[in-house]
């Protein structure tokens, strides 16, 4: 069994990126880990893990640090709203990092924000090369680049085979959020 922490990035076009860091983070919970997830695309509306993260506290910490959805559906923020709200969690990131108080920290949709322009590659590459030896630090969200896939120890692509929205099925309860 290894002391050193992994990065691990989580990508790609199909669903499951943010669920299967949950997944890694309801397991360390039940050794008795401290998490703390950062989002930083989901932040305004209300979703499941908003709720039944409180279940798994006080070892598991969820901080909404974005602006919510960037240019989809209801969103009418400005670009510059979302780089200031992605900005303050860029400084939330590095100080949970640096505080060494978890055994795991999930970025989640960070390289969804990379690829919105909201971060920069280098903010990113940044936060990897501040994680303490023992933290295994979590990155998830669709286009994550080559410099951050360079630094990882795991990379997986979720691959969309076949979706329910292309049906016409829309986002369910308890599935999709």
């Amino acid at each position: 069994m290894t002391e050193d922490g992994l990065v691990i990035v989580y990508t790609g076009g199909g669903k499951g990126k943010t669920t299967a860091a949950l997944g890694m983070a309801l397991r360390a919970v039940g050794y008795g880990h401290k998490v703390c997830m950062i989002q930083f695309i989901k932040g305004s509306w209300h979703y499941g893990e908003m709720d039944s993260s409180k279940r798994l506290m006080p070892e598991f910490e969820l901080i909404a640090a974005g602006k919510g959805f960037v240019g989809i559906l209801d969103d009418t923020s400005p670009k510059e709203e979302h780089e200031k709200y992605a900005e303050e969690a860029i400084k939330i990131c590095t100080e949970k990092i640096l505080s060494v108080k978890y055994d795991l920290i999930i970025l989640d949709e960070i390289n969804y924000a990379v690829n919105l322009g909201l971060v920069s590659t280098q903010d990113v590459v940044e936060l990897i090369k501040l994680k303490p030896k023992k933290l295994d630090l979590v990155l998830t969200g669709n286009h994550a680049k080559e410099e951050i896939v360079e630094l990882a120890d795991l990379v997986t692509e979720m691959k969309e085979i076949k979706h329910p929205f292309k049906s016409g099925i829309k986002a369910k309860k308890g599935i999709d959020f």
